[in-house]
């Protein structure tokens, strides 16, 4: 019941009724579906940041080494792009 006071305390009669209504649909209690919901964003925080700080490390030229050494064929049976969204 923690959590589920904080979003009581909180956040605005819409969003206690959106968050009552998911866990209902989810078959979780509030305070689970807030959990699930806090963890997930902060994996979505880290994964941003681990990103950034590889981004921060790479060069376009080690890009292009890197890109230079796949092979120019055909996309296997199945890998192929939708038609949508083909280049060129």
């Amino acid at each position: 019941m923690v959590l589920e006071a904080a979003v009581n305390g909180a956040c605005d009669t819409v969003v206690t009724h959106n968050a009552r209504a998911f866990a209902e649909q989810e078959g979780v209690s509030v305070n689970q579906l807030i959990a699930t919901a806090l963890a997930e964003k902060l994996a979505t925080l880290g994964a941003e940041a681990y990103l950034a700080k590889r981004a921060a490390r790479g060069t376009r030229s080690r890009f292009d080494a890197a890109l230079a050494q796949v092979p120019d064929v055909e996309a296997a049976a199945g890998d192929q792009l939708p038609a949508a969204l083909a280049l060129g």
